[in-house]
Formats: structure tokens, C-alpha cells, sequence
């Protein structure tokens, strides 16, 4: 890939009962930066300088929104069970905003949002999905 994805960064308004949320939802390791209002977000196994080990992995961060309307890309994280997923991201205070959804031959999707109403995306694999 010429140009990967290499770092994603979501914005709050309480940055650190975000983390709880995403660490709750994806199992994701959430650390704070001492002295930086910043957390780092680790969605795969990181070396000593933070980077990830995993081929394809992608890590970011979570931070205090920089302004009221700060607008975002829209990134999907790939899951083993949609359904089980759904069910967690609601446990934990997000909501569903577009249900389970196809997309033939590869797989299903559902778009969501946290509980600051940043929308993102989950994605489970399925060659059988119709």
C-alpha cells in the first residue's frame, strides 16, 4: 500500500469514561499519558515505542474534542460476532444507528455510535453473507 492508514485519534468530551468504554466493548488496552490529556489506544500488540507488531494493525489514541463539532472519518473494526458486539456497544451506553446490514459474499456491518456520539463502524467477515 502506497499510502496505509496509520493512526486514528477519537474525540470526547471525557476522554478517560470513553476509554472505559472501548476498552469494555473491544477489549482494546487504554493508557494515559501522564502531563498530556491524551490516551493511547492499543487495538493490537505494540513494541517498545508503541508500534504495532501485527501486520495491518492499527493503534491511535483518544483525546479531548478540539472543538464542539469536530467532524471524523468514519472507521470500521473488524469483530468475530456483529450480533454479540451490538449487544455490548448498547450495554455500555452507545446505540445502534444503522442496523446489521449486508454486503453480499463478504460479510456484515452495522454502524453505531459511543456514548459522546462518535459514529463508527463494526464489520464481521462472512464469504456467505447474502
Amino acid at each position: 500500500m502506497v499510502n496505509p492508514v496509520a493512526h486514528f485519534e477519537i474525540y470526547g468530551d471525557d476522554p478517560q469514561k470513553l476509554g472505559e468504554f472501548y476498552q469494555n466493548v473491544f477489549e482494546w488496552k487504554i493508557q494515559e499519558i501522564p502531563g498530556m490529556n491524551y490516551w493511547t489506544v492499543h487495538t493490537v500488540a505494540t513494541n517498545e515505542k508503541g508500534a504495532p507488531t501485527e501486520s495491518g494493525g492499527i493503534n491511535g489514541g483518544l483525546m479531548k474534542r478540539p472543538m464542539p463539532d469536530a467532524r471524523s472519518w468514519l472507521n470500521y473494526v473488524t469483530v468475530k460476532s456483529l450480533e454479540e458486539t451490538l449487544g455490548i456497544v448498547q450495554r455500555y451506553g452507545g446505540k445502534v444507528v444503522r442496523e446489521k446490514s449486508s454486503v453480499p459474499k463478504m460479510g456484515w456491518f452495522a454502524l453505531v455510535t459511543d456514548p459522546e456520539m462518535n459514529v463508527f463502524g463494526i464489520w464481521q467477515d462472512d464469504p456467505n453473507a447474502a
